[in-house]
């Protein structure tokens, strides 16, 4: 009974966790004033072992190969792209700058989650083993996955991403959470090793 309990507490903040990349179009109404690099794109397209895979998109991301053409590692910037992220940091302001590397998951003895939702959780004890030490160094930085997906869904090739904070704020959902939820924390300039140790499988933004 208390492991089921456990589980549903999970899977309770697995649905909020569903809130942490959102399900935007990467764009903004020429009312807000984002100042994305040159070069940083909502969405990631790309072939990777014959297949061609997708990245994105999501509230406030954008991104850019670290090299041109090669997707081995790649480059974010995250914004409070409508008080998203954050009650206490502006709206629109910068709050992570980051990379991500390429990897694909070991193959598990269990299937890639699928569900209703868009994005599938998998927090980190709930893991197998071999996908955690699939972690870049310092693995200490590298602790949120986010998957790729293609035509079909969610795929085991993704990004293990590193944020770094440009700035202290309250990574608060925008208020939505609080201090009960594995997403809440106080965030302060460098590396965010505090950040939701999840790995997450999307299965892309429908098409309208």
């Amino acid at each position: 009974m208390h492991e089921k309990k456990k589980w549903n507490l999970r899977w309770l903040w697995g649905l909020v966790v569903c809130l942490l990349w959102g399900c935007s179009d990467g764009r903004t109404t020429q009312d807000e004033a984002l100042r994305v690099p040159r070069g940083y794109v909502p969405v990631l397209e790309f072939v990777h072992n014959g297949r061609l895979l997708r990245f994105g998109p999501f509230v406030g991301y954008y991104f850019r190969p670290e090299v041109p053409g090669d997707m081995r590692r790649i480059r974010l910037v995250c914004f409070n792209e409508r008080n998203f992220y954050s009650s206490d940091a502006p709206e629109n302001a910068l709050l992570y700058e980051g990379d991500g590397i390429l990897t694909d998951l070991p193959p598990a003895e269990a299937p890639l989650p699928r569900g209703k939702e868009r994005i599938q959780p998998v927090f980190f004890p709930d893991a197998p083993a071999a996908w955690l030490e699939s972690r870049p160094e310092p693995r200490d930085a590298y602790v949120h996955f986010h998957s790729c997906h293609d035509a079909s869904g969610p795929v085991s090739t993704g990004f293990w991403i590193r944020h770094v904070a440009v700035r202290d704020f309250s990574y608060d959902m925008g208020g939505r959470v609080g201090p009960g939820s594995p997403l809440y924390h106080a965030v302060r300039k460098g590396e965010d090793r505090d950040f939701a140790r999840i790995i997450e499988f999307d299965r892309g933004k429908k098409k309208p």
